[in-house]
């Protein structure tokens, strides 16, 4: 496993394991398998509903808490200071743990305009200790420069939907600029176009690897945090079987120029759902 340093100092799982869209009953599961096979980041959230589900399996699996690296994130609907102070309080006790490693904004919901506030009580966490950091998810440039203006603490990530046909290169830019990790949710497109796109069919031949893997290499060698999900264990491992080969320039450069702007999910500045 690789590891990147957080703004903060923190080290943080360059690969880790998601749990979006896996039913409660079925993470407890997923997320044993996961850590059986070696991942250490866990990411979930409280609309995921599975928190329970999470944290069971990371007090079933007996590795050290301190080995261990927990995300969840606050909704929409929780936004606001005390909503949000509330909303920590639940996921923290829904997963079993004393702290997280990572607290996220789920989404700005510019609509209601609550975001920075929100985010002020993630600091508030942060300095209290109850989080090792606090970062956001799904935040476009205008969302990030509100918060490096009226906030103190830089978010140490940026989690978006970021793929070889959706590739965020001017965030991702920005976000170098003021030193935070983009992390890659959907780093597979969902396991939609892109994995039957011949470019990256031809490289996975060359490396005798899966087009997936070479998707998670190209992530990895770009300096972003990826998360995949799977639920099948076989997939697990071979997704995090990606440490032992390297794409070169100009295969790297082949898939810089797959980017279509193909977005699966929301337009941030459109997504207000409470």
């Amino acid at each position: 496993m690789q590891n990147i340093i957080l703004n903060n100092g923190l080290s943080m799982p360059q690969l880790g394991f998601g749990v979006w869209k896996v039913p409660d009953d079925e993470a407890t599961p997923a997320v044993k398998k996961a850590l059986e096979v070696g991942y250490r980041s866990i990411d979930t959230a409280m609309i995921y509903g599975n928190e329970v589900g999470v944290g069971k399996a990371i007090a079933d699996s007996g590795i050290p808490r301190e080995e261990l690296f927990i995300t969840t994130k606050v909704w929409n609907s929780d936004h606001g200071y005390d909503n949000t102070l509330k909303a920590f309080d639940t996921s923290l006790e829904k997963l079993g743990l004393d702290y997280v490693d990572l607290y996220l904004i789920h989404w700005p919901a510019p609509k209601y305009d609550q975001y920075v506030e929100t985010y002020k009580a993630l600091e508030k966490l942060y300095k209290d200790g109850r989080v090792k950091a606090i970062g956001v998810c799904n935040f476009d440039t205008e969302h990030l420069e509100r918060l490096l203006n009226e906030c103190e603490v830089v978010p140490v990530v940026n989690q978006v939907e970021c793929h070889p046909y959706l590739q965020q290169k001017e965030l991702k830019h920005f976000c170098l600029e003021h030193n935070i990790i983009v992390e890659a949710y959907s780093p597979l497109m969902n396991g939609n176009d892109v994995l039957h796109d011949e470019v990256i069919k031809g490289i996975a031949g060359k490396h005798k690897k899966s087009a997936a893997q070479v998707i998670l290499r190209w992530h990895l060698q770009s300096g972003v945090i990826v998360i995949p999900k799977s639920v099948t264990p076989s997939r697990m491992e071979e997704n995090l079987n990606v440490f032992d080969f390297e794409l070169s320039n100009e295969e790297m450069d082949k898939i810089a120029a797959l980017d279509r702007n193909m977005r699966n999910n929301s337009l941030p500045s459109e997504m207000n759902r409470r």
